[in-house]
């Protein structure tokens, strides 16, 4: 793929002319990175715009226990392009996760195109708009999921009737039908039965409970180190999509602060062509 489709399948450039294209793909530079090899890190200064040409690149936040994956980018897609314009540190990570080859765009060249193409740079903004309705739309859907139904997809058999014991041992259905049984076991050897199977102080019935009751025990032990893991997922769950929602407004307030300097710009260059 040439570097002129590559920057061309870019949405914040795919209006610009091809002459236009042409022009700002002589500014590209190449970069290649090994697996591992960190392309930037979260605070570094952003200078530059990165298209992936061939390999993959995985976008993190944050650093180890706290590392969030927010997503995972292959040939023709493209990260660090709000560097381009405001020059802020990056936001996250970037980490070659296959052998990479990269074409980079620098801000000084594309600033420099900028103030040499007003044209151009109103098509850029226009495609900015576009993004940041997209963005609005985005922050509008539901970003959670259910992580009770994927554990409970990859559930064992064993982890299943541990869940269901429990449950119906702490259940007034349980209570019931023990009481009941138990009633009826005393009062038949005490009153019923001529011989009775099992006389008073009912050694056989304490045998019984004693028996359901080590048994139970440990299951609902397990249950609850069920219950304990779901809790876990929970707040993982919880923590990940505070963060991604944390990042898109703060991403959305710096394309909103990113539009309004670009139009700034373009409207001191109209008058300055009108003078």
């Amino acid at each position: 793929m040439t570097n002129e489709q590559l920057l061309g399948n870019i949405a914040l450039f795919e209006s610009l002319t091809k002459e236009d294209l042409v022009s700002l793909s002589g500014r590209l530079e190449s970069a290649d990175f090994a697996p591992g090899d960190v392309i930037f890190s979260q605070g570094d200064e952003g200078s530059a715009l990165f298209v992936i040409d061939e390999g993959a690149v995985e976008i993190s936040y944050g650093e180890g226990k706290g590392r969030v994956c927010l997503a995972t980018l292959f040939p023709g897609q493209y990260f660090g392009e709000l560097s381009l314009f405001d020059g802020s540190p990056r936001s996250a990570t970037a980490t070659a996760i296959k052998p990479s080859h990269l074409v980079r765009l620098d801000r000084d060249d594309m600033v420099d195109f900028v103030n040499k193409n007003p044209a151009a740079a109103m098509r850029i903004i226009a495609e900015m708009s576009e993004r940041l309705r997209q963005t609005n739309e985005l922050m509008s859907r539901q970003v959670s999921r259910n992580v009770l139904e994927e554990a409970e997809e990859t559930l064992t058999f064993g982890q299943r009737v541990a869940d269901r014991v429990a449950a119906f041992g702490g259940s007034w259905p349980f209570i019931i039908i023990f009481a009941a049984m138990m009633t009826v076991w005393m009062g038949s050897n005490i009153m019923l039965l001529t011989h009775p199977f099992d006389p008073y102080p009912f050694i056989l019935l304490n045998l019984a409970l004693s028996t359901v009751a080590a048994l139970q025990a440990p299951i609902i032990m397990m249950s609850q180190n069920r219950q304990a893991s779901k809790d876990k997922l929970l707040a993982e769950n919880d923590y990940q999509v505070n963060l991604k929602a944390e990042m898109e407004i703060e991403a959305l307030l710096r394309g909103q602060a990113e539009l309004l300097a670009r139009v700034a710009l373009v409207e001191r260059q109209v008058g300055k062509n009108k003078n």
